[in-house]
């Protein structure tokens, strides 16, 4: 105990040594790294936090979960559901929106069911940037007229069947200048800058879903 009081003392002393001629203080240079050490404990923190809520917005499994049980009963989908260890880590409120969001699939007829799964997993391969653009034209979709959403939601559908170097090209014709405004030809121009799943039928009706 001696011992250590003493080596404590003695670099105090050679601290303040330092500190009198002129060098740069010891417990300054302490206090800067701990603040250094601190900061980068918080960005791990955050980024651990941010991964997690990832994790918990997509779900289990989304579009290759669907994929691989959609053909089953719904009752047999319901089980598979809730066996899913993924589901079983989510939070109360959150399984019972799965339940409902597959209980609502299972209604479905199949070439819409399919479109559902073919836009879930183009979803699950965008980056992050990506996903984070999408939303964002997704809120500003929602800001339009019910009547302009419909007509948006239509030229996205009329877009899902171009190859995409023609994309903007229709965007940027007559016919869409006279049917859209620069705010929706806005939104379509970015949609078609993102990759857009096939639809399973070419009748089949739009479902109202949102970027998760």
């Amino acid at each position: 105990m001696f011992r250590a009081r003493s080596t404590e003392g003695w670099a105090l002393s050679a601290c303040l040594m330092l500190a009198s001629a002129g060098a740069v203080p010891c417990l300054a240079q302490s206090a800067s790294q701990m603040r250094r050490e601190q900061r980068q404990q918080q960005r791990e923190a955050k980024q651990e936090r941010k991964q997690q809520k990832d994790t918990q917005r997509s779900g289990p499994h989304a579009g290759e979960w669907l994929n691989k049980y959609k053909n089953l009963p719904p009752d047999q989908q319901q089980k598979a559901l809730e066996n899913d260890p993924q589901f079983q880590s989510l939070p109360p409120e959150r399984q019972q929106k799965l339940r409902d969001r597959l209980q609502k699939f299972s209604s479905l007829p199949p070439d819409q069911q399919q479109r559902i799964v073919n836009r879930m997993e183009t979803w699950e391969h965008l980056t992050p940037e990506q996903k984070d653009k999408a939303r964002g034209l997704f809120q500003q979709m929602q800001q339009l007229p019910p009547d302009r959403q419909r007509a948006v939601k239509s030229a996205v559908e009329d877009l899902r069947q171009m190859p995409p170097e023609q994309r903007q090209q229709a965007i940027d014709s007559d016919r869409y200048k006279s049917q859209f405004s620069p705010q929706e030809r806005g939104l379509l121009s970015g949609m078609s800058q993102l990759p857009l799943a096939a639809p399973a039928n070419d009748n089949e009706a739009q479902p109202d879903d949102e970027p998760k």
